[in-house]
């Protein structure tokens, strides 16, 4: 039996629910903390191609406030994944804005 593949804005939905969930990642929280626009400083930087990333010193383009070590994790998954990650931030920061 062949498993359904999940369209793009469902595995957006799916991180955006683990970052809340899993990593205590809430709106309040962004608006404290990302108001410098970090959420869509990361989303632009992890939609950038391998090749594009391995250029780059991570520590330079640590958003502000963000802890290296995760944020290293975060631009070393393959591309998907990031595109994944960047959607879902990119959603957070539409709560963010409305929220604020």
């Amino acid at each position: 039996m062949e498993t359904k593949k999940l369209s793009g804005i469902e595995l957006i939905a799916q991180e955006r629910a683990e970052q809340i969930e899993k990593h205590g990642r809430t709106i309040a929280s962004d608006v404290r903390k990302n108001s410098e626009f970090q959420l869509t400083d990361a989303a632009s930087f992890l939609c950038k191609p391998d090749t594009d990333i391995e250029d780059y010193d991570i520590q330079d383009c640590l958003p502000v406030g963000w802890d290296l070590d995760i944020f290293t994790k975060m631009c070393y998954k393959a591309y998907k994944q990031r595109l994944i990650i960047a959607g879902a931030l990119i959603a957070a920061e539409i709560d963010r804005v409305q929220a604020s």
